[in-house]
């Protein structure tokens, strides 16, 4: 084990401020011919001064204490924090993009909407859809929107209502169960079978003349293909409730099946885990929704509408049964770009060569863990899963006290990126992984004798788990007090932490104090 993250006594950007530094040339005076008034005039920035080359140090001193897709496996289960082309983060860069401004008259901004346009009409083939909306601007607010669309069909047939609940699995992402609450529906859990699908007969129970929609994602958390899913769109289209599909782990079946052709009436995409936007650090990201025909006139305005006659794009706002706006312009229009050139570089074949290999290494991992004394899988160890796999640790909880918490921290000291952990809560101890499609054999070999060592550490150097992670530029955090005590801001990081020494000195006096 070699892997050692660096660390850096690094002061605030603001320490390093000296009157008079600059990194920067700019006009003091405003070019001619624009008149700003006074009263939006700053006296001051309050900007650090500092020079370029301390700009670039800072920063990339930070950025190596920091864990990136680029330095390391990201095997994140229910995320897919797959590696992204750079081709794409280069083109969203351009400055045709980047200086386009939602304001523009549509004249000005035709190449923009032809592209949202063309984006639109890949991805509701993808998916097997009639139409999508690009406003949403991540995963939960996707699903916000669909829960919307939901409420105003049941609204247009009279029976918003009755319409009053919302069926999600017990193995559903946690924001399933937020979106329909906040779009005003009441939860109906429906628990899992002993295969880790739906319990069709607990959703024969579940539904009735109430039920406004089924959230379901397939694969589901647990990696498994719901192989009854046509039963299920049976159960829950005979009861009058829609099928609202959650994308997230649509990395795991673009090209082999479709969403739309198993019967669901609206589909949820996450651009930033599926088509090349790097997902994480809190965004950007974009999460469309797709629905069938019969849902088109409640998508959210303005549409993107095409005029063949003027060869002319425009948007479209007269829609007098749309949701309304959900965005304060067209979405995220950056992550489209990356998107749209990601689905045009890869191609159909491309894309469904993604999810095979994605599924293959999720199967991979799985067959050389299985029989790993200290892990074990709860759901059908059998068959084949999909693009994740979700392993127990608590067999080795039960034998030495680890937690998956601990196993999690630990992989950090071997270079690894810890998967995500306590999810799904059906699993005790669950170590949910997701290997993704870009990840090359050695390296899925190495997490796996990661994973094997930790066990054996478990057993003869428990302190190790219970401590870790060592090699990493921060130490295992006190969760409790960051909840209860978070920081916000650099002003309130300053408050909460002793003077960082700046001159050369200062600093070597410290080092010698530690040594």
């Amino acid at each position: 084990m070699s892997y050692q993250q660096a660390r850096w006594t690094e002061p605030l950007i603001f320490e390093l401020s000296k009157p008079g530094r600059t990194a920067v040339s700019l006009p003091e005076k405003s070019p001619e011919g624009v008149n700003i008034p006074k009263k939006l005039l700053r006296e001051q920035l309050g900007l650090p001064e500092v020079s370029e080359p301390q700009v670039v140090r800072h920063y990339t001193r930070l950025s190596q204490m920091n864990w990136s897709v680029d330095s390391g496996f990201y095997p994140l289960g229910s995320c897919t924090m797959k590696y992204n082309p750079k081709i794409c983060e280069e083109l969203a860069a351009l400055e045709t993009v980047t200086c386009v401004h939602p304001r523009q008259s549509e004249d000005t901004v035709q190449g923009a909407l032809e592209l949202i346009y063309k984006l639109e009409k890949y991805l509701a083939e993808i998916v097997g859809v009639s139409r999508v909306t690009l406003h949403p601007s991540a995963g939960a607010h996707g699903e916000f929107t669909g829960m919307l669309i939901t409420r105003a069909y049941h609204k247009f047939k009279g029976e918003e209502q009755q319409r009053t609940e919302v069926i999600v699995p017990d193995s559903a992402h946690g924001t399933n169960f937020a979106s329909a609450a906040m779009a005003g529906f009441s939860v109906v859990v429906v628990p899992s079978d002993a295969r880790g699908r739906v319990d069709l007969d607990a959703l024969k129970n579940a539904v009735s003349d109430r039920t406004a929609a089924l959230m379901l994602t397939n694969p589901n958390t647990l990696g498994l293909f719901d192989d009854q899913i046509l039963g299920i769109t049976d159960i829950v289209h005979g009861a009058g409730g829609l099928l609202y599909y959650d994308g997230a782990n649509l990395n795991g079946i673009m090209g082999k099946t479709r969403p739309g052709d198993m019967g669901f009436d609206i589909v949820h995409y996450n651009l930033h885990k599926t088509f090349s936007t790097p997902h994480g650090g809190g965004g950007p990201g974009s999460g469309p929704i797709g629905v069938t025909r019969e849902l088109e006139r409640f998508l959210p305005v303005p549409v993107v509408e095409y005029d063949r006659k003027r060869d002319h794009y425009y948007l479209d706002y007269d829609r007098p049964d749309s949701i309304g706006k959900i965005n304060g312009f067209y979405g995220n229009f950056g992550v489209l770009v990356k998107a749209y050139a990601y689905i045009l570089l890869m191609g159909a074949e491309g894309l469904t060569e993604a999810a095979e290999t994605a599924t293959l290494n999720a199967n991979y991992i799985m067959r050389k863990l299985l029989g790993v004394k200290g892990y074990e899988l709860k759901f059908d160890s059998g068959r084949p899963c999909k693009h994740e796999v979700v392993f127990s640790a608590e067999p080795l909880k039960r034998e030495t006290g680890a937690t998956a918490k601990d196993i999690a921290k630990r992989l950090l000291d071997y270079g690894v990126h810890a998967p995500t952990y306590y999810f799904p809560p059906i699993v005790h101890e669950a170590l949910m992984i997701e290997p993704t499609e870009t990840e090359p054999r050695e390296e899925l070999d190495h997490f796996v004798d990661a994973l094997k060592a930790i066990a054996e550490e478990a057993r003869s150097s428990p302190e190790k788990l219970r401590t870790a992670p060592h090699a990493t530029a921060i130490g295992r955090l006190d969760e409790v007090k960051a909840s209860r005590e978070p920081i916000l801001s650099w002003r309130m990081h300053k408050k909460s932490r002793p003077r960082m020494p700046t001159s050369s000195v200062e600093i070597i006096r410290e080092m010698r104090a530690r040594s």
